[in-house]
């Protein structure tokens, strides 16, 4: 009978400690909140950060393109996140007939890419840049850019073909950024005037013939003529020779005079 009151005691200790166990984990667990454990995660996924059915071209556009794969991969290993500027379906069809189809599929990769920038941008952040700001999308010069500055109370966001003011962001938390625009962003490099075609390059001359060309003798006009050299050398010889053929002879008369005086004398 001693042993009651001792079990009494234990087995009401026991139920105190699993009744305090029970509070602390009913204190410990979180109340369900009304957008899930699901929502509070950061986002990583572009397509559910799109889920509203105004970007379901756009969405199209990126699986078509595979660039929401590497957006994808981006957000789970980056740590500077992006930003994107996802136009509504009503920017496209603000486009002309036949743009999109126009373009080679690598232009489309890069038309698309032209609507992320490398980084993770709130508004603020956004309102406090003022000039040039690069793009994922690049060609042969390097990155596409943007031309953003404050307007007012919003960003006014230029690309040297179109411009556009940016909507309420449909994600604003790191690492992805994601503002609407009611115009598809156009590259300037894809859609500004191209460069005037140089003129061809003149034909080259025709090569001229190395064979002399006679030249015709003018009409009543006598020509000098030309000496030959030999004739002119013989004739300078016998002119030399001339004065002293002469002498000779003189010098002979002298001799044959002079002969005959001396022979009458004696």
């Amino acid at each position: 009978m001693a042993a009651s009151p001792r079990l009494a005691i234990l087995l009401a200790l026991l139920a105190a400690s699993s009744a305090l166990a029970a509070a602390q984990k009913a204190k410990a667990k979180p109340a369900p909140g009304p957008a899930g454990a699901a929502d509070a995660a950061p986002p990583t996924d572009v397509n559910k950060a799109l889920k509203d059915d105004q970007f379901s071209e756009f969405k199209q556009l990126l699986h078509d393109t595979r660039v929401d794969t590497q957006i994808n991969a981006q957000l789970t290993d980056s740590y500077n996140g992006l930003t994107i500027f996802a136009p509504t379906n009503a920017a496209f069809d603000k486009l002309k007939a036949g743009v999109l189809n126009g373009l080679s599929p690598q232009d489309q990769i890069q038309l698309v890419l032209y609507c992320v920038l490398p980084r993770f941008y709130s508004l603020s952040m956004l309102g406090t840049l003022n000039g040039k700001v690069n793009t994922q999308g690049s060609g042969h010069d390097g990155p596409y850019k943007y031309d953003i500055k404050r307007a007012g109370n919003n960003v006014n966001v230029s690309t040297g073909v179109n411009s556009m003011l940016l909507g309420s962001p449909v994600s604003k938390d790191f690492p992805l950024a994601v503002y609407p625009v009611d115009k598809v962003p156009l590259p300037y490099e894809l859609f500004g005037p191209k460069p005037p075609t140089p003129a061809p390059a003149p034909a080259p001359a025709p090569a001229k013939s190395k064979t002399k060309k006679k030249h015709k003798k003018a009409t009543g006009i006598a020509e000098p003529p030309v000496a030959d050299d030999s004739t002119a050398s013989d004739g300078d010889k016998k002119s030399a020779a001339a004065p002293a053929a002469g002498v000779a002879r003189w010098v002979a008369a002298l001799g044959v005079l002079g002969a005959a005086v001396l022979g009458g004398l004696f």
